[in-house]
């Protein structure tokens, strides 16, 4: 076999799937590796076979760049089935990983093209939609995930969520592993959480969002989201990697009115890795391209691994309607499809807030578990001192010189100014 799926001549169509890889060749040329990964992406194999047609060579994916490392193919887009997100990733992420051609291999990002695009729904809200339903016009939202994230009995889970509401949290959200425990079953914690929700709201006059974890089994979890949904809630969360993306796109093409938040749990066992695996960049762009309106999207600072050039990228892709072209990203026109508020979380505490939002914008929901919970001065007080330093901000004061005036801020300052 030559190297047939080459053609470093060839410009892309508007209508082409274009894929950005990493390609490290094993014992061949890295022409040699590029065309095994897009034979077997999509309508070649191994060897010459005897019932073959004219027609199907035209569907063959096309390498149109090798720069070093980097490596794009083209596929026609009847390739894949309109609306079938398992469907394309099968093709440009599925058996590619296992070649010997290739001693690591990592897909660093696609491109879409708009007959795609216009077979998925998108975020049912998007940015300014969340905006509008909790009535938070310009300023970052502040989240918290309830902790410790397992083992607290409902009644308790309840009232720490309530604590953090009254405090000055918008979102308060169920941890990636909280289910249906039976310390903390799914309904009860529920029912009681979305009462402690009401109450915050009647408290304060602001709206107050809790996000359940409805990840589970496909039917129960559409079940999960109906008794949200029942019950008055207005957001669920879901674990889009261990949910997977075809039950993705069952909880978001139901009628459901909610909110869908993604939590990337497990990403990063594909993530992390620069040299092997799929880049956060593409989980971000199947988050939005299903439907999610909120996406974790890193920290740069925190517990989490990730640089600032990696978040920022990723934090433009999800919200912008285009994208520019960078060395780990394709340039995408996101036409219909709406932006995703991204979610930075992971080790926070208030007094990164002013570094996060001069990197990554006001449009953000800023979540901080121990660093609200953990404060000195109790759940409560550490949701006012994080609200207290997005005021700060929003008023163009540091958190010093805003701390002289509000104790909590002040407290959290000394915590862990250092």
């Amino acid at each position: 076999m030559g190297l047939e799926f080459i053609n470093l001549k060839y410009k892309p169509g508007k209508e082409d799937l274009v894929c950005l890889f990493r390609v490290e060749p094993n014992r061949c040329s890295i022409k040699e590796a590029a065309n095994n990964i897009a034979l077997e992406s999509s309508i070649g194999t191994w060897t010459d076979v005897s019932f073959n047609k004219d027609y199907v060579h035209r569907l063959g994916a096309k390498v149109f760049s090798i720069s070093k490392e980097k490596v794009k193919i083209a596929y026609p887009s009847e390739l894949f089935e309109k609306g079938n997100a398992p469907n394309i990733l099968s093709s440009i992420a599925g058996n590619i990983f296992g070649m010997k051609a290739v001693k690591n291999l990592r897909l660093e990002d696609i491109k879409i093209p708009d007959s795609i695009l216009r077979s998925f729904s998108g975020p049912r809200y998007g940015i300014s939609g969340i905006r509008e339903m909790m009535k938070v016009k310009s300023r970052p939202f502040i989240g918290t995930i309830i902790k410790p994230k397992l083992g607290l009995k409902t009644r308790d889970h309840a009232e720490v969520a309530y604590e953090a509401w009254v405090g000055g949290c918008d979102v308060v959200k169920d941890d990636e592993n909280l289910a249906g425990q039976k310390f903390n079953d799914f309904e009860e914690r529920v029912a009681r959480s979305l009462e402690m929700a009401n109450k915050a709201e009647e408290e304060t006059g602001e709206k107050k969002a809790y996000l359940a974890n409805v990840t589970a089994e496909t039917k129960e979890m559409l079940k999960r989201a109906d008794l949200v949904e029942d019950l008055g809630g207005k957001f669920i969360m879901v674990d889009v990697v261990t949910e997977g993306f075809g039950a993705l796109q069952t909880l978001r093409n139901e009628s459901f009115k909610l909110a869908i938040h993604a939590h990337r749990a497990m990403h990063a066992a594909f993530t992390r890795n620069k040299k092997h695996g799929i880049s956060m960049m593409v989980l971000a762009d199947l988050s939005r391209l299903i439907g999610m309106d909120t996406l974790h999207i890193g920290t740069v600072v925190g517990k989490m691994e990730g640089s600032l050039d990696e978040v920022s990228e990723i934090n433009e892709e999800v919200e912008k309607k285009k994208v520019k072209e960078t060395k780990i990203r394709l340039e995408q026109d996101w036409g219909h499809i709406k932006p995703v508020l991204s979610v930075s979380s992971g080790g926070l505490h208030p007094l990164h807030f002013p570094y996060l939002i001069k990197n990554l914008g006001k449009d953000i929901v800023l979540q901080c578990g121990g660093g609200i919970h953990g404060n000195i001065l109790g759940t409560r007080r550490g949701a006012m001192a994080a609200r207290q330093a997005i005021d700060a901000i929003m008023e163009n004061c540091t958190l010093k010189e805003y701390s002289k005036t509000h104790l909590e801020l002040a407290s959290t300052l000394a915590q862990w100014g250092k």
